[in-house]
């Protein structure tokens, strides 16, 4: 099995930052996209950045310029670096990852439990 584990969130005021972090543990031979996502209460769960295999990244318009992701392969590990938090990004944070378990397999989605990120005014 593979499991997803996320750390870092916690309580910062506007202006802070915060550096998540996800691991991948478990039968892995290869990690393919890992992106970060985020739910406020009562919407849907919404896309925060992704990065590919190869380095490539993607932001969500109100991120852009403030959050940084990027990976550590060797560690299967991902990491959300957050500066300029705003109260509005107040919400749990997900990680997910498209996880290869075995060779001639296909890539299979992965979902962290979550980490709550709340940004006081």
């Amino acid at each position: 099995q593979v499991q997803l584990v996320e750390s870092g969130g916690g309580l910062v005021q506007a202006g802070g930052s915060l550096r998540l972090s996800c691991a991948a543990s478990g039968t892995i031979v290869s990690i393919g996209t890992m992106g970060w996502y985020h739910q406020a209460p009562g919407k849907q769960r919404e896309l925060v950045a992704r990065i590919s295999s190869g380095g490539s990244t993607i932001y969500v318009d109100s991120v852009k310029g403030r959050f940084t992701i990027s990976r550590d392969n060797a560690k299967n590990t991902f990491y959300l670096e957050m500066n300029s938090l705003k109260p509005e990004d107040t919400a749990v944070y997900y990680c997910q990852a498209f996880v290869r378990r075995g060779f001639g397999q296909g890539e299979y989605s992965y979902w962290g439990q979550g980490t709550q990120v709340t940004v006081s005014s």
